[in-house]
């Protein structure tokens, strides 16, 4: 799915119109005849409904829904704000004049001074002050009733985007200053800025409203954002030729584990196996031995000359499909020495994770020696400690989106929604997975599940966002098993072949 700019959202919404010969105003009665489904279907006529118009496009939505709810029995009680008349959109115009026309409606035009209704915890706030028009930061009155509405307790249901809030961006604005809302009624699209964790208290539940917009105007509307369903994957994923041997899967060498990090090495070759590669090889210190022909039988076992870390990586014993490094490695000088000659010889795009990225890190000059084509997949603060400090997700993706482009690698930031960044500016955001994921060894896990699709074949821009989504769908299969809680990343490497079979199985 598409995931669209608010310039881009605009077009769509003018082709609409076009395409169906109809005013805008008659898509905006579209719209809020969604929005006031969701609410009735929620709540019954005697609760109370506050219901905040701005001057805009917005306004005239949330003027609309207080006349639908009100021709459903509902009593809003509507404030609109219009702090000088000529500045109300022609829509939001037409829509108050029709609202004052219903008999006993409760409804007061702000011109001048605003006495604020009492609002507590058991009244419903509608939120249609500004959508997604908003062009700058909130400021002077409306500051002061966003705080109000915040500060109140009231559930807040906020039309098409929450009040203060922009599309995409929100570096610089205020949180003060933005509605945060319990219930988020988008119309036929999420925005970016849904995906950030530090919005997610004001977007609350996002529920998205299908406004029927035109097919053609979404396909051919350009984006660089898409959001990763089940689907996407379904399309991607091929079924095995019945003639196949081991190295037609694909092969894997994977540098992994360390002395009291074998567990990682493991997880990811268990990753790799289960998403059906052919052949893994796990290059690790020496103490590993026991664990991964005891833990992973499967995998063959290349050991370092060192007992306890890596110190010398030496692909070149085999020509491998894939190579991956980094889960459990460790950091020890001679580990990143070994990183340094490694990255310095070997030209293939490869994916490095977890102590690969640590030991780039100690040794920045190396960024610039990783392969063209490779994966990196960090999470924040690996992500940090290579690329400098940040200090939300928005600003963690701008500078993904720079550093992926200068140096031609994809790169994985990983978190609720899983982020992929590839060189030419493409983001695909991940749709599946949940909070049990959060866990010891996940990431392993993972680093498997990318490597193995890569080393199957699959084009590494979309093993990487089709692996994280396998990823999310086995987690979520878990989680109805054994609870998020009880989810671990054992687990997860094992639920991989379930989880393609899952999505495969109604093709």
């Amino acid at each position: 799915m598409k995931i669209f700019t608010t310039e881009g959202i605009r077009r769509i919404d003018e082709a609409t119109i076009e395409s169906e010969n109809i005013s805008v105003l008659e898509l905006m009665e579209r719209a809020a005849s969604a929005v006031t489904y969701e609410i009735i279907s929620r709540w019954r006529p005697k609760k109370r409904i506050v219901i905040f118009a701005g001057p805009g496009n917005n306004g005239g939505d949330a003027l609309a829904v207080a006349r639908m709810l009100y021709e459903q029995g509902y009593r809003p009680e509507v404030f609109l704000f219009n702090i000088k008349s000529s500045h109300l959109s022609p829509c939001c115009s037409t829509n108050r004049d029709r609202l004052v026309e219903m008999p006993d409606i409760d409804f007061t035009e702000v011109i001048d001074n605003f006495n604020p209704p009492e609002l507590g915890p058991n009244d419903v706030v509608i939120d249609g002050l500004f959508g997604s028009g908003l062009r700058s930061p909130l400021k002077g009155g409306y500051t002061a009733l966003v705080q109000y509405i915040n500060n109140s307790n009231a559930y807040t249901v906020a039309i098409d985007v929450p009040s203060g809030l922009f599309g995409e961006w929100n570096m610089g604005s205020d949180h003060r200053n933005i509605i945060r809302a319990q219930l988020t009624l988008a119309f036929q699209f999420k925005r970016l800025s849904f995906f950030f964790s530090e919005n997610a208290e004001f977007i609350g539940e996002c529920q998205v409203l299908d406004l029927d917009m035109n097919e053609e105007a979404i396909a051919t509307t350009p984006t660089d954002f898409y959001l990763i369903e089940r689907e996407d994957v379904r399309d991607v994923l091929q079924p095995l030729n019945q003639f196949v041997n081991k190295y037609d899967n694909g092969t894997l060498y994977l540098v992994a584990g360390s002395y009291g990090m074998m567990g990682a090495a493991q997880l990811a070759a268990r990753g790799a196996q289960r998403v059906g590669v052919g052949l893994v090889t796990v290059h690790a210190p020496r103490c590993g031995y026991n664990v991964m022909q005891t833990a992973c039988p499967e995998a063959l076992f290349e050991g370092d000359v060192h007992e306890l870390y890596t110190t010398s990586i030496n692909s070149g014993h085999h020509r491998y499909s894939v190579v991956a490094l980094g889960p459990g490695m460790g950091t020890a000088d001679e580990t990143v020495d070994a990183m340094d000659s490694f990255l310095k010889n070997f030209r293939q795009p490869c994916l490095l994770d977890a102590d690969a990225l640590n030991c780039i890190a100690k040794r920045p000059v190396l960024l610039r020696s990783i392969p063209k084509g490779s994966v990196l997949t960090p999470h924040a603060a690996e992500f940090d400690r290579l690329f400098g400090k940040n200090v939300t997700d928005e600003e963690r993706l701008k500078k993904a989106i720079d550093v992926s482009k200068l140096y031609e690698i994809t790169i994985v930031l990983k978190g609720h929604h899983t982020m992929t960044v590839r060189p030419d500016g493409k983001v695909y955001i991940n749709s599946s997975g949940n909070a049990g994921m959060a866990t010891a060894g996940s990431g392993d896990v993972l680093t498997g599940v990318i490597a193995g699709l890569i080393a199957q074949g699959y084009a590494p821009d979309m093993s990487v966002a089709v692996g994280v989504y396998l990823h999310g769908h086995a987690g979520d299969l878990l989680s109805k098993e054994v609870g998020q809680q009880g989810l671990i990343a054992s687990d997860l490497a094992n639920a991989m072949g379930r989880a393609i079979y899952d999505i495969v199985r109604n093709r």
